[in-house]
């Protein structure tokens, strides 16, 4: 989930993984999968870093195990 600002300055939070697409028009648009449409303040790029940052915290970095020869 991801915190943005409707552009009546609400709160919102999204399930990022149900975003469609987004647009910039010059308002950026968020899409949804379910067809619902949110206009935000936040910038694209922001969205995309929240939407990272989100993902890393469920998925972190791969890090293959150490290998001991014994």
């Amino acid at each position: 989930m991801i915190r943005l600002t409707r552009i009546n300055q609400k709160p919102l939070v999204i399930n990022s993984d149900l975003i469609e697409h987004i647009e910039i028009t010059p308002d950026t648009v968020v899409t949804m999968t379910t067809g619902q449409k949110f206009v935000v303040l936040e910038p694209l790029e922001d969205i995309l870093q929240r939407v990272i940052e989100f993902r890393r915290t469920i998925h972190p970095p791969y890090s293959p195990p150490s290998r001991t020869d014994g």
